[in-house]
């Protein structure tokens, strides 16, 4: 159970941060930092049992019909990485206290960390690979407003733009292999599909499953030729670069390849494709860190390489190289967010990463100088420290695996990647901290307080905690882990002396080279500034804006903003669509007799047509056009009368009400003729496509009709488990609520964000230019009767709403068993609050109202979100509903559903959708010169400011 709770807390975490800023920096950091810890703490109550093999499950079933499941599990694997995530987290929050000034935003902040917390949490901890998107594409949207925290710098918006494209374009490719590798696996849940290796290694479609899942992988994790968004995230505040690098976002794709390690390793293709873009990846990063001086650049185009190294290992296939790629992970993640944090400390107190402009910072700034040491020997892979653990395990892994060529070049290429990491790594320390002090630094460098270097000084002692006592402190982790990603038992041991062996040799070659390559970086740095290279950032900007240009020339050559042209574009490719799939088939005879045609729907049908075709004819008059939508809406009303639809007829007839209504007070605003705007011609080719097209579609439809369904209709499923699985006997309204509910939860949901929009673009028309042509618009131009606000409507109206609210209850209540319903009753609700407004003025009205629109929007979707929810609760799948009876004396006996919760959310979003319209549309009226009423109406002789007899 505690696994959705550690997945749910970094979620609720960040609601705290925008609100506990207002009591202070430190209050803030705390309840940051407290989601963090308990979830954390929940994690290691389960450890114990992770540690002895068990695999921790949670699951419930939300839409197990699309094999979307809310499934959580925990084994060695998402124990490592959750540990990871939270671990480095929480000492990142704490580091993100001290590092960021008084002018950055801090709640905004760590609500962005919490969200990305969250995301990748929820990523390392799911079991069904549905689930395991939705939270891959929150750490793209997340990691994109981290990378984007300082808006004010252009790299900072352009660098998060770029991180975005490239991990969402590879977020989508990865989508599709998903979904193809649960197709050939029967299910989506991991636990299943990690069963499944020879089913999914023999099917034709592995391999495009392969590419796809690893085109999400590689651009996550930044492998070539993908590695260029990672160093321009560096544009975020240091915090963010630390938790990005070493534990996070570019270790995602890193999990994911180890997670599916189990089914999809060990064939040539593997192989091929993810040691050699490893191999590349490790070498050429190393290199182009060597020739950086930005210190965050030199440590992002580090990270790219041990990436590449991990990649390289897990493509290797084998068990050992695996416990090898676990090993390292565990390494990588404390040495790495050590460095960075020491590099913002750096940038901090000196005010600068430039490598050219600092050097002799040993003696100013001792304990960032001891730290970062520490920390650069480990990446360097130098004994006996833990970088030096796994770096030599590497490189007895490649020194006996054939890639290309001869047997040796494999160990070859991976010694000229270690030998750049071991020289970036010792100018990090020579050029940065050696040397003489400088008179010219920016500002005087000087250690931090313990706020700021606690944290990396915490992953110091672990780097040499785990360097000293490899399997003490990491042996049994790397186990388990390494066990939940060969789904097998591997041999762990870990140890510094191998012998003579060639891994050794070859470290000694990376350790001399990289010694030697730093002595000579200054004439080397000069031959990499003149030596003419291709610019990854370049490329990509010319990619966009080639793609920009060729979606802007398609765009404005097909949408060129005529609703006409598009219409009949739409119409003509439908029409030629169902033209070949007409002609291309052998379309069965009628099986059905047609219904004999009586008097009434004959009169029916042609009052229906000949309104429509009226309002063709009469469309510029837009008041006449209104009143034939209303005889065409009434008429449909009736056409579902006569079908035995009373339902629909209701839900019809009501909805003709509110929208007539609506469109006539907003016609008000309009002129009453609509301007000719295309010519004869066009007019004539627009009747054409028309007539073509509702012929075909006239054909269509009663081929349908007198033709039996090609599959076995529903309606019979829907009919003999109204009853007995939803509890009411209306089946429109089972259908509504249960077996369809989610469909109407998206309706009102739908329905609500409409209202909204309506009434911010309303109040942000009367805040520009249209309210001031409102306020100098003649609202009295036409001629009005002698009372807005007549009596007897008055008195009408007072005399309805009871009589309205109670037909409404009425139809409410009924809905499960008789035709009804929340959306209708809302509906009948609406038009009776409407007629009051309409009778007396909104102004007075709204004075007499207790709730606000916007809260019986939220109210009523909230309603039915904890209704659905409610379901869970019960072990079943969302939003299904349950119902028993109960006997209250002298009441008899009846039945009560959970529906019901769910339909007072459908009428609550109903009424405050169409009364939050209305407002609307008060709001411009009353910007046009229209009066506020005081009074209930406009003409009462019992009230003292009447006028009296024979006055004017």
């Amino acid at each position: 159970m505690y696994l959705p709770i550690i997945a749910a807390l970094p979620f609720l975490g960040a609601l705290f941060p925008g609100l506990m800023i207002q009591a202070g920096r430190n209050t803030c950091a705390a309840f940051t930092a407290s989601a963090t810890i308990l979830a954390l703490i929940l994690l290691l109550l389960c450890a114990p049992a992770v540690m002895r093999g068990e695999v921790l499950t949670f699951g419930i079933d939300w839409l197990p019909s699309l094999g979307l499941n809310v499934n959580f599990m925990l084994d060695g694997l998402g124990l490592l990485f959750a540990g990871l995530i939270l671990g480095i987290g929480l000492l990142i929050i704490l580091y993100a206290r001290f590092y960021l000034s008084r002018e950055d935003p801090m709640g905004q902040f760590y609500t962005y960390l919490l969200l990305f917390q969250g995301a990748m949490v929820g990523i390392v901890l799911s079991d069904n690979i549905l689930l395991l998107l939705v939270f891959w594409e929150l750490t793209s949207l997340s990691s994109f407003l981290l990378i984007g925290y300082w808006k004010h710098l252009p790299e900072g918006r352009q660098g998060a733009r770029m991180a975005l494209t490239v991990t969402g374009l590879g977020g989508l490719a990865m989508i599709g292999g998903m979904l193809i590798l649960g197709n050939i696996a029967g299910s989506y849940d991991l636990s299943v599909i990690l069963t499944q290796k020879e089913a999914i290694q023999a099917s034709p479609l592995y391999l495009p499953a392969l590419i796809l899942i690893l085109l999400g992988c590689f651009t996550k994790s930044a492998q070539f030729p993908f590695h260029f968004w990672l160093p321009h995230a560096m544009a975020a505040p240091t915090p963010v670069s630390a938790y990005l690098h070493s534990a996070t976002m570019v270790k995602a794709g890193l999990f994911l390849m180890a997670r599916m390690w189990p089914v999809l390793a060990g064939t040539p293709e593997w192989f091929w494709i993810v040691a050699s873009t490893g191999l590349i990846t490790m070498v050429m990063a190393a290199k182009i860190a060597l020739f950086k001086d930005d210190l965050k650049a030199l440590l992002a185009f580090s990270t790219v390489s041990h990436l590449g190294l991990i990649t390289m290992l897990l493509g290797l296939g084998t068990k050992a190289a695996a416990v090898v790629a676990v090993f390292h992970i565990i390494n990588h993640a404390t040495f790495k967010a050590a460095l960075f944090m020491t590099a913002g400390i750096i940038d901090h107190e000196a005010h600068t990463r430039d490598i050219k402009r600092l050097g002799g910072l040993r003696h100013l700034m001792p304990i960032t100088f001891t730290i970062a040491t520490i920390a650069a020997l480990s990446m360097a892979g130098i004994p006996p420290l833990n970088g030096f653990l796994s770096k030599e395990m590497m490189l007895e892994e490649v020194a006996h695996t054939h890639w290309i060529g001869p047997h040796w070049l494999m160990g070859a290429v991976a010694t000229l990647g270690a030998l750049f990491s071991v020289a970036y790594s010792f100018r990090y320390i020579a050029h940065v901290f050696l040397g003489k002090e400088r008179s010219d630094y920016p500002a005087k460098p000087h250690d931090p307080g313990f706020g700021m270097w606690a944290a990396p000084a915490f992953l110091t002692v672990l780097v040499i905690l785990i360097g000293f006592m490899p399997m003490t402190f990491a042996g049994d982790l790397v186990k388990v882990t390494a066990q939940a990603v060969t789904q097998a038992d591997p041999y762990v041991k870990i140890y510094h002396w191998h012998g003579l062996v060639p891994a050794f040799w070859m470290s000694v070659i990376a350790v001399l080279g990289g010694a030697l390559l730093l002595t000579l970086h200054a004439p080397l740095m000069r031959m990499w500034n003149a030596t003419p290279r291709p610019e990854a950032k370049v490329m990509f900007d010319a990619v966009t804006r080639a793609a920009t240009s060729l979606s802007n020339a398609l765009t404005d050559g097909i949408h060129n903003g005529a609703l006409t042209r598009n219409a009949a574009v739409f119409a003509i490719a439908v029409i030629a669509a169902g033209a070949l799939a007409w002609s291309g088939g052998n379309a069965l005879g009628p099986t059905r007799e047609a219904l004999p045609i009586t008097i009434i729907p004959a009169i029916g049908w042609l009052l229906l047509v000949l309104a429509t075709i009226c309002l063709v004819a009469f469309h510029r008059n837009r008041f006449l056009a209104l009143v034939l939508m209303g005889i065409v809406g009434l008429m449909v009303s009736l056409g579902f009368v006569y079908f035995s639809a009373p339902d629909l007829a209701l839900t019809q007839i009501s909805v003709e009400v509110v929208t007539i209504i609506l469109l006539l007070l907003a016609l008000n605003f309009l002129p009453r003729e609509t301007p000719a705007e295309s010519s004869p011609a066009r007019r004539l080719r627009d009747a054409g496509i028309a007539i073509v097209g509702g012929v075909a579609v006239t054909g269509l439809t009663y081929a349908i009709l007198v033709r039996d369904f090609a599959q076995e209709s529903i309606s019979a499923f829907h009919l003999a488990n109204s009853y007995k699985g939803g509890g009411g006997t209306n089946v429109v309204n089972v259908i509504l609520v249960d077996f369809r509910g989610f469909d109407t939860y998206g309706e009102i949901i739908v329905l609500g964000i409409a209202a909204l929009v309506i009434y911010a673009l309303t109040e942000t028309v009367l805040k520009g230019p249209g309210g001031r042509w409102l306020a100098n618009w003649d609202a009295h131009r036409y001629a009005e009767a002698g009372d807005r606000h007549p009596l007897m409507m008055v008195v009408a109206t007072r005399v309805m709403m009871p009589i309205a609210l109670m037909v409404g209850a009425f139809i409410f209540l009924r809905g499960h068993n008789e035709p009804g319903g929340g959306f209708i009753a809302g509906l009948i609700v609406a038009i009776a609050f409407l007629m009051q407004y309409m009778a007396s003025g909104f102004a007075w009205a709204e004075d007499r109202q207790r709730v606000t629109y916007h809260a019986t929007i939220g109210f009523g979707v909230l309603i039915a979100s904890v209704t659905g929810i409610g379901a869970w609760l019960n072990g079943r799948p969302f939003l299904t509903s349950d119902y028993g009876y109960l006997h209250f004396p002298p009441i008899e006996e009846f039945e009560w559903a959970t529906a019901m919760a769910f339909d007072v959310g459908v009428f609550l979003t109903v009424v405050g959708a169409v009364m939050l319209a209305l407002n609307s549309l008060s709001s411009m009226a009353r910007r046009s010169g229209e009066t506020v009423n005081v009074f209930p109406m406009d003409i009462n002789p019992a009230r003292e400011d009447a006028p009296k007899e024979g006055e004017a």
